[in-house]
């Protein structure tokens, strides 16, 4: 299996980073674009948040990172303002499960939001968990996940990985 590695400046944020902070309701009940949706994301958290994201930048967090309701919508805007990967504590179940779904890979260190500064360049092998903190080559050890989900992730998505075991 290939190997999979982003890197990307880091993003901080602290615990209990829930959907309605990462994309608000009213914004739901609209069929919007993922480039509209986008522009909406952490609104009313960090302003402006998508004209101030590098494509491949990476949001580190705390604990509990997308708990609340279960909007897809929520990995999907992350995704599409180009976010490339999420390093936390712990993910809400619904949202960690929602963003495998769609391809969109988060890795579970802990400790990890105690060790890394705000614009920090980080490289990821998502294959081993292990993140590298670039100024000083110093690793970190995330979880390692199972074959299946890094299976999902390499297809860039359930319904991709589904449509490649079938055919």
């Amino acid at each position: 299996m290939e190997s999979y590695v982003i890197k990307g400046n880091a993003w901080l944020f602290g615990d209990d980073i829930n959907t309605d902070n990462i994309i608000p309701a009213r914004y739901l009940t609209k069929d919007l674009p993922i480039e509209e949706l986008s522009k909406h994301i952490f609104e009313g958290t960090v302003d402006n948040f998508y004209k101030l994201i590098k494509q491949g930048d990476i949001i580190v967090a705390g604990k509990n990172f997308g708990c609340g309701s279960s909007r897809e919508e929520a990995p999907i805007g992350l995704k599409g303002v180009g976010i490339s990967l999420i390093i936390a504590e712990s993910f809400g179940r619904i949202f960690y499960r929602n963003s495998i779904n769609i391809g969109f890979p988060l890795v579970e260190c802990k400790g990890i939001n105690e060790n890394i500064k705000q614009g920090e360049m980080l490289k990821v092998n998502i294959h081993t968990g292990i993140i590298e903190r670039v100024r000083d080559n110093r690793e970190f050890f995330g979880e390692k996940k199972p074959k299946f989900i890094l299976d999902i992730l390499m297809a860039t998505g359930l319904m991709e990985y589904l449509k490649k075991k079938i055919l």
